[in-house]
């Protein structure tokens, strides 16, 4: 127990983070900055240190955040940023005031963005307490069989099909591995055998290939669609990020299959007895209740009604799915009890999230995050480029990054506005969003260490692999994605559109 406490709470990162702070805020503010601006940079300095090393838990970093906030913008002076900052009664006024710093800090709570994944925490809830997304992965490695690759390829196709339906990933991994562990056990391997291996890096994998290809897979996804509408005044549809992103995460998924079955080679070729041990699970979880089958009919119509959005309907993706939340919740017809659900969502995800969009909010409105572009991607000649050659140095600059945070979600908090700015700097026009969401897309990259998303922790936890299994692994997927990266900014996503 002592261990974990020392985990949770590192005083030395803290110290660090409370004297980065301090030392930005005492540097002499540059011409083309802010005051406002150097104190939210100095704020994001803070946050950074705090969520690459976890110093404290998210939520509690989340709250420091708003406090800071408070304090650091609402003594800073106006200086004609009020209209900008949409704060009201400003004139004659020399500071902001901890009021309106305080309606900045909580901006977050007010996005549509912050609904959508408070609302998906309780389909994936659902998924659990009715243990539907466990029925849907053993049917599905009941149907390919007992051949090992055969497996190989059923854990692929669980994944993605729990990604249209379970907006976690975390969810969405606890849901197989534990079936691809005991049918392992079934054949009489420990969890050390190369097949364990095999089985859960493929999970793992897969799960974070498709937090990429569809827009409700990821919290780190509706954050940057959260950006895009405040910053951008532009919206991506349920359906537009599946035509941009899912080719990448088809084509991921083959490379996947082939480079899972040729690195880790398993004892066996065939998992005897296999077929009869996922029978049993399924003969466990006993007949399909009356609320699974009310949860596949909403969940169907809410993917339906996700992915003709703007097409057969005019009802955003938060919306349609906080109405399909009020129905699982609803007596009779629904799926669960307030009861039930409130002891299986993770409360501090929404808080993290939602302050994590006003952070960003704050370097978009302040100019801290163009400032912070043109600093950092600036001195790099970036505009006399071509734009593949941008998208190139930039991604590869965002997956070198990625390498300090545990958290896809804390990561697209800080760069994404940081994304948004740069666009302005390179004049890229029409190509603005399409810039955007290919890093997005590139945050997600979450394939070569453990701590690299929640769903690698979780399966690490497993001790079915080691750090080496999933860097192994994890370095051929990120090379060979961000080379389908650059290939698709120099020819898909421009005949579609996005650049």
């Amino acid at each position: 127990m002592a261990e974990k406490k020392t985990k949770e709470f590192k005083p030395l990162w803290i110290i660090i983070s409370f004297a980065v702070l301090i030392l930005i805020n005492l540097i002499p503010v540059p011409d083309d900055l802010s005051v406002m601006g150097l104190r939210a940079l100095s704020i994001l300095g803070f946050a950074v240190i705090m969520w690459v090393t976890e110093a404290v838990k998210y939520p509690i970093s989340a709250v420091m955040i708003v406090s800071l906030l408070i304090i650091l913008i609402g003594f800073s002076p106006v200086e004609d940023l009020g209209e900008v900052m949409g704060a009201p009664d400003l004139s004659g006024s020399d500071m902001l005031g901890t009021s309106n710093a305080l309606s900045m800090a909580f901006i977050g709570f007010s996005t549509s963005a912050v609904a959508l994944v408070a609302a998906a925490l309780f389909l994936a809830s659902a998924m659990q307490i009715t243990n539907l997304h466990k029925r849907m992965a053993l049917y599905v490695l009941k149907i390919v069989g007992n051949k090992t690759n055969a497996i190989v390829l059923g854990t692929i196709l669980v994944a993605i099909i729990l990604a249209f339906f379970v907006p976690s990933a975390t969810a969405r991994a606890g849901a197989v591995i534990p079936i691809l562990i005991g049918m392992v056990a079934a054949f009489g391997l420990t969890k050390e055998s190369r097949l364990a291996t095999l089985l859960v890096v493929t999970a793992v994998q897969a799960v974070s290939i498709w937090n990429i290809g569809i827009k409700t897979g990821a919290a780190q996804n509706i954050v940057a669609v959260g950006f895009i509408n405040e910053a951008m005044g532009q919206d991506v549809s349920w359906i537009q990020w599946f035509i941009y992103a899912a080719p990448w995460s088809i084509l991921m998924s083959i490379v996947l299959y082939f480079v899972m079955t040729r690195l880790f080679k398993s004892e066996t070729s065939e998992i005897e007895g296999g077929r009869e041990m996922i029978q049993n699970e399924i003969e466990k979880l006993g007949a399909i209740k009356p609320s699974e089958i009310r949860l596949i009919v909403i969940a169907g119509l809410l993917l339906l009604m996700w992915s003709t959005e703007g097409i057969l309907h005019p009802f955003d993706s938060a919306s349609i799915t906080l109405i399909a939340l009020a129905l699982m919740l609803a007596p009779k017809i629904g799926v669960f009890t307030w009861k039930q659900v409130e002891g299986t969502i993770n409360w501090g995800t929404i808080i993290v999230f939602a302050i994590g969009i006003s952070l960003g909010t704050v370097l978009l409105r302040t100019g801290a995050a163009q400032w912070l572009s043109d600093v950092t991607f600036g001195a790099m000649g970036l505009e006399s480029m071509p734009l593949v050659a941008t998208i190139a140095l930039v991604s590869l600059f965002n997956i070198l990054i990625h390498l300090g945070f545990a958290s896809a979600t804390s990561l697209a908090s800080a760069l994404i506005p940081v994304f948004i700015a740069l666009t302005t700097t390179l004049g890229l026009g029409e190509s603005s969003l399409g810039f955007v969401l290919i890093q997005q897309f590139v945050i997600s990259f979450g394939f070569l260490l453990p701590v690299s998303a929640p769903q690698n922790m979780l399966a690490y936890g497993t001790d079915t692999f080691t750090v080496q299994d999933l860097l192994k692994s994890g370095i051929i997927l990120t090379v060979v994605g961000y080379v389908l990266v650059l290939i698709m900014s120099a020819t898909y996503w421009q005949w579609v559109g996005l650049l």
